[in-house]
């Protein structure tokens, strides 16, 4: 098998996935999945098609972190509870480990690889740079798609619209602070909620 540059070392991947060094067949995006054997699925992740063989059963987060080796999406609780796993799926965001990745085929995956442009990270991105609004970091990436895809739909949002962005993400190391500072930084409202804060 030909490497591919989603995949790891041939060691790395699980012996229930690989990844197809094959073009893109649109046959395989609604493909009938039935019981546990694995079968071949698309996705679209960062604006670049990838074909893979995966047990039904497997998460997006599974499948982003063990089959592609695109670990900046982390894992916490593993149960929907803390949003370090978030991705966008079609610019929403979304737990990847409570989404399977079988129900998103035919839609666009952003990671957190993928949200910096021509070389320059997104505004999002910088703003947690340079208010460091990060400690251990591995909330980071999580809190950095739901902040970004914020500022997406709402280039000038509140304080109170950064916290309800941020509300079911858990930072262990009590960060918020400066997420806040970062977040509203970007904001053409930041002078006047700094003001107020």
């Amino acid at each position: 098998m030909k490497s591919n540059k989603f995949a790891g070392k041939e060691s790395a991947r699980s012996t229930r996935s690989a990844v197809l060094d094959t073009p893109h067949d649109a046959s395989l995006d609604h493909g009938v999945f039935t019981g546990r054997l694995p079968a071949p699925l698309t996705l679209s992740i960062n604006g670049a098609n990838v074909t893979l063989l995966i047990d039904p059963a497997t998460t997006l987060a599974d499948v982003l972190r063990e089959h592609l080796q695109l670990t900046g999406t982390k894992i916490g609780c593993d149960r929907g509870a803390c949003s370090a796993c978030t991705v966008w799926i079609d610019g929403e965001v979304a737990a990847s480990c409570m989404t399977f990745a079988l129900d998103v085929r035919g839609k666009k995956i952003t990671t957190i690889e993928g949200l910096a442009q021509d070389g320059r990270l997104h505004p999002i991105q910088q703003a947690f740079i340079e208010h460091d609004a990060m400690q251990c970091g591995f909330c980071t990436p999580g809190m950095v798609m739901s902040c970004a895809a914020l500022v997406e739909h709402d280039p000038n949002p509140g304080l109170d619209d950064v916290k309800k962005a941020i509300s079911g993400h858990l930072c262990r190391c009590g960060t918020y602070n400066n997420i806040f500072k970062a977040v509203m930084s970007t904001s053409g409202q930041s002078r006047k909620e700094n003001k107020n804060a």
